[in-house]
């Protein structure tokens, strides 16, 4: 079989012709230690430092309100990023740049009453400093949750150029010192107790990997041995969310029972990856149930990358400027309703994110999915109760 990662087509995602992946917002240079120089504020002779104005949140409507105070508070609903100017009117008061968005808008994000969860993608292309992950920490609410990817150079087997066309193995691939000194640690330090969940995204592996499952999966356990422990910032942690790593990946073939069962031995959660190039989420919550057994014993981590029927680049064209709900995927968010009712009324955390790529517009489809998971988590207490199912199927 020929390697799709010697497709010069290919993505990092895997995805044929799909073009270069979505821009990461700039890194915003580190300030100066003292004064003068070119990123010093107001460095024009005779002129004042400019304000910022801030990005104003949009007034959310009583359906929001509604959906946002029937869904469970341990439920974290967000979209991965947040940089998108077509969200005027949904999450934010105004028309603003996708640059003003990126650089100030996650405070009006995190000011909305059902996102509070989102997923820092921008690590995933280049680790960020402590000073990066403080400044988001900072601009939203004590009970916010961040899903951080891991850089690339840990977790993607290959180096690649421009459009994602390999070009040599990777010498840091499951690099746990690197991860650790650029990924890690500055994260815990920035976010602190709201850090969520430390996803480890591993793209699509060359066949020279994928031959030998078995070997990758003991090349993983010991990545994740080497990983410093994660600290608990509260003393009471089925009531709160304290961070954890999870792994996601790329290649369905990966996911067996030996995965599974390493995942268990070393506290690490399965992030259900919802993507072309994955399993339906029943078959992937079949995985959690052998994670955890008889019932939900860790929080739910779960990323909706992308609608089923298209490439990455298919449905960002299809779904510009992700302003409506397009191609709403019943089935898919049925079945996370479910699993996240589930896991809630275990008492367990919940963190979901979901790409404008998956229905067309992020936040709505969260407020779709709170509705459901509302919905499934009152139905599953009825259910509890002794002798009210009986008397409802009568």
């Amino acid at each position: 079989m020929a390697d799709e990662n010697d497709d010069p087509q290919f993505d990092l995602f895997g995805n044929s012709d799909a073009g270069p992946p979505e821009p990461a917002p700039p890194r915003a240079s580190n300030p100066p230690t003292s004064g003068g120089g070119p990123a010093a504020a107001g460095d024009t002779p005779g002129q004042r430092p400019r304000r910022t104005k801030a990005v104003l949140p949009a007034t959310p409507s009583p359906d929001v309100l509604d959906a946002a105070q029937a869904l469970p508070r341990q439920v974290h609903l967000g979209t991965s990023s947040w940089s998108f100017p077509g969200w005027e009117g949904i999450v934010y008061g105004q028309a603003y740049s996708d640059a003003k968005l990126a650089r100030d808008g996650l405070g009006a994000y995190g000011a909305h009453p059902l996102l509070r969860t989102v997923s820092i993608d921008r690590s995933f292309y280049a680790p960020l400093s402590v000073a990066d992950y403080l400044r988001y920490a900072q601009q939203v609410p004590d009970d916010f949750r961040f899903i951080v990817k891991a850089p690339a150079s840990v977790t993607d087997a290959t180096l690649r150029a421009e459009r994602g066309m390999p070009i040599a193995d990777n010498p840091c691939f499951l690099d746990a010192q690197l991860a650790s000194r650029e990924f890690v640690t500055p994260c815990l330090e920035g976010l602190g107790a709201k850090a969520g969940a430390l996803v480890f995204q591993f793209p699509p592996l060359p066949e020279r990997i994928l031959a030998d499952p078995a070997a990758f999966v003991d090349r993983l356990g010991a990545f994740f041995d080497a990983l410093p422990p994660l600290p608990s910032f509260s003393a009471d942690p089925a009531h709160a969310f304290n961070p954890c790593y999870a792994l996601e990946i790329r290649d369905a073939c990966l996911l067996t029972p030996r995965l599974i069962r390493m995942l268990r031995e070393r506290g690490v959660r399965y992030c259900v990856g919802l993507h072309a190039r994955m399993p339906e989420p029943l078959r992937q919550a079949a995985a959690l149930a052998l994670l955890d057994g008889d019932a939900p014993s860790g929080p739910l981590i779960v990323r909706w990358s992308l609608h089923g029927g298209f490439k990455y680049e298919q449905a960002k064209a299809k779904y510009e400027p992700f302003d409506k709900l397009v191609d709403e995927d019943l089935a898919t968010r049925a079945a996370l309703a479910e699993l996240a009712a589930r896991y809630a009324i275990a008492g367990q955390p919940v963190l979901i994110v979901t790409n404008n790529k998956a229905e067309g517009s992020a936040p709505l489809s969260c407020v779709a999915l709170a509705r459901e998971i509302a919905t499934a988590c009152a139905r599953l207490r009825d259910e509890a109760r002794p002798g009210e199912g009986a008397a409802a199927a009568a």
